[in-house]
């Protein structure tokens, strides 16, 4: 079988970085083991575990439509607003989100353009994270290995640390220092892991 790797004489250095995030990606998320990344391990994954297909065409159209690489920025905001309503969540393809997401329950998830989300993040139904005005200067970042309950909102500009868990219903609206807990009863509560 021909080799389906991209010749990288050819890419400009935003493009190769990209194209790197997006195999690292799909390795973790879509082909998962400790093997070298490959198309054909992670086509014939993304065909056979359904549950694997999101993260396939998620990490894909997403990487078309920031690089508008073989002009398929159209084509990638269609398709990537297409998935997001068959798994009824609202994904903005301008938020960055590194490898190893994890989404535990698909439903009602909201995360803006104005999000840079970590390594290896884990969400649950109902979540929303960003602020509602979308631009850059209100930038949302959440940290690497952090776990977000189910209803959670992490709303604003404010930066979540890394090993941080928010539990259920929770509304974040402060910074979040690392290795923390956070919770609500009445107002936010933040305490040490």
């Amino acid at each position: 079988m021909k080799n389906l790797d991209i010749d990288h004489e050819f890419l400009s250095v935003e493009h190769y970085f990209a194209y790197r995030h997006l195999t690292e990606c799909l390795k973790e998320e879509v082909q998962k083991g400790e093997a070298p990344f490959s198309w054909r391990k992670t086509i014939h994954r993304a065909i056979k575990c359904r549950d694997r297909r999101f993260y396939f065409w998620f990490r894909l159209w997403r990487y078309f439509y920031a690089t508008n690489r073989f002009n398929l920025f159209s084509l990638a905001k269609r398709k990537a607003i297409k998935l997001n309503r068959e798994y009824n969540i609202d994904i903005n393809p301008r938020s960055t989100i590194g490898p190893g997401l994890k989404i535990v329950h698909f439903t009602g998830i909201v995360i803006r353009g104005n999000c840079n989300i970590g390594k290896n993040v884990v969400i649950r139904q109902n979540v929303t994270i960003g602020d509602r005005h979308d631009t850059d200067v209100g930038l949302s970042y959440i940290g690497d290995n952090v776990e977000i309950g189910a209803n959670a909102c992490l709303i604003g500009n404010i930066k979540v640390g890394n090993n941080v868990i928010i539990g259920a219903l929770a509304f974040v609206n402060k910074n979040v220092p690392d290795n923390s807990i956070v919770y609500s009863s009445k107002e936010m509560v933040i305490r040490e892991r």
